[in-house]
């Protein structure tokens, strides 16, 4: 059976399992149960430390996992990344007190605290930059006011927890990360299964399916609206005059799509959730 990384815990573990759920998985259902076998689907699942699942997969030790691709480039494992996942959205970088530092090189020989030194540490070889890194496992912020760092490497969304330690962000951004699902570079059976349902998935989420009926005079306009995916699918109806419209759209534009369609003069304009695709 294909072996299976899932996060056992943590921010990517709820919505890593809600995914294989909508892509016709079993998982588990008690959060004490480490090993579960879905054979089924021919899999089998393994919940692990979202730290560790990399370490795993990298070794061969199983076929592929649910990871966030900061975790997969600070591990320095042999895995690779096979397909973002579209959730765990995080960006990763530097931050000092107000006007400490302003740009990259300025870290040269001073010391920075981070969660991720593999990543970080990568990052600034790249770059050129020599640094002390202090490895630490949370709280990173808070390094620069007890003294055992100059500076942070961090992740941030809104920057509001380092504005409140005294911190501004300042330099490039080391990593934009997400979840993303990695393989051990040995094709096994399953594997492209896997990739194709979890693909289905985020379709699922992205889009939704818009039906209308419109009149033929209008109905050029109204597919440059909402051109689809190849091209909308087009029935008559009883009044020669309208046809019916089916096409798919991205779930943001929805509204958006509709007004312009019902100022087109569309009518009837419906919009259903998707539940699964192939495309």
């Amino acid at each position: 059976m294909l072996r299976i990384a899932v996060p056992n815990k943590g921010s990517l573990s709820e919505t890593a399992a809600d995914m294989l759920h909508e892509a016709g998985y079993t998982g588990r259902r008690d959060p004490r149960e480490l090993i579960v076998a879905d054979p089924r689907n021919g899999v089998e699942f393994f919940y692990l430390r979202p730290r560790d699942i990399a370490t795993y997969v990298g070794s061969g030790a199983l076929d592929v996992g649910i990871t966030g691709r900061d975790l997969l480039l600070d591990s320095g494992s042999e895995a690779s990344e096979i397909a973002p996942l579209g959730f765990g959205d995080s960006t990763f970088r530097f931050a000092a007190p107000t006007g400490a530092y302003t740009d990259l090189a300025d870290l040269q020989g001073v010391r920075v605290a981070t969660s991720y030194p593999g990543l970080v540490g990568a990052f600034l070889a790249r770059h050129g930059v020599t640094t002390k890194l202090v490895k630490l496992d949370g709280a990173v912020e808070s390094a620069v006011r007890l003294g055992v760092a100059d500076a942070v490497a961090d992740v941030v969304s809104t920057g509001s927890t380092l504005r409140k330690a005294g911190l501004d962000i300042f330099g490039p951004v080391i990593l934009d990360s997400e979840a993303v699902l990695i393989g051990s570079g040995v094709e096994k059976p399953g594997t492209h299964t896997l990739v194709r349902r979890l693909q289905g998935v985020l379709v699922a989420r992205q889009y939704v399916l818009l039906d209308y009926d419109v009149p033929l005079t209008a109905l050029e306009a109204a597919t440059a609206v909402a051109p689809g995916f190849e091209s909308p699918t087009v029935s008559p109806l009883h009044d020669a005059d309208w046809v019916a419209v089916r096409v798919m759209i991205p779930r943001p534009d929805m509204n958006h799509v509709m007004d312009e369609l019902y100022a087109l003069g569309a009518r009837a304009i419906l919009v259903s959730a998707i539940h699964a695709a192939r495309l």
